[in-house]
């Protein structure tokens, strides 16, 4: 029970990631749309490619240290997970909860199924996310999640 609630955790810190980013339009994270969003947006005059490289490093920082610090501190330091697979399993359902999370409720439903990720002007390069990308992204959860819960438990063995 508690391995879902932090899963949750991790979800909500997602959602507000998200809900923020696009709190003035969806173009604040533009950053997360393909190259030729991106190239429309910039040509349409609202961003630039500067504000887009600023919003790519605050993503990055935002995104990936809750999920290389706090995960890990959920498993190790509240669950009491020790050694290797204790901590390998639990991490892994975290960030699939999270994951699952990203790509039903927020790849599917939101950004395909809602008008609040939709930046006009650009209405002709949708869906926002195409097939090849879907496919990468559900790779990388399937497959990309164990592996840093992989990675993340080596090092807190270690540790």
């Amino acid at each position: 029970m508690i391995l879902i609630l932090e899963g949750v955790v991790m979800c909500f810190i997602l959602l507000i990631y998200c809900a923020v980013g696009i709190a003035n339009g969806p173009v604040g994270l533009v950053v997360l749309y393909e190259d030729d969003v991106q190239a429309r947006v910039v040509e349409l005059g609202l961003t630039t490619k500067e504000k887009i490289r600023k919003s790519f490093i605050i993503s990055c920082i935002v995104l990936f240290l809750p999920l290389v610090t706090l995960t890990p501190a959920f498993v190790y330091g509240i669950n009491g997970a020790t050694g290797f697979w204790d901590g390998f399993w639990q991490m892994t359902v975290i960030l699939l909860i999270m994951g699952l999370f990203d790509r039903f409720f927020i790849d599917w439903y939101w950004v395909g199924h809602t008008k609040a990720w939709v930046i006009p002007g650009t209405e002709d390069l949708q869906p926002y996310i195409p097939k090849n990308v879907l496919i990468r992204k559900w790779v990388g959860t399937v497959i990309g999640y164990p592996i840093i819960a992989a990675v993340l438990a080596g090092i807190m063995t270690l540790i």
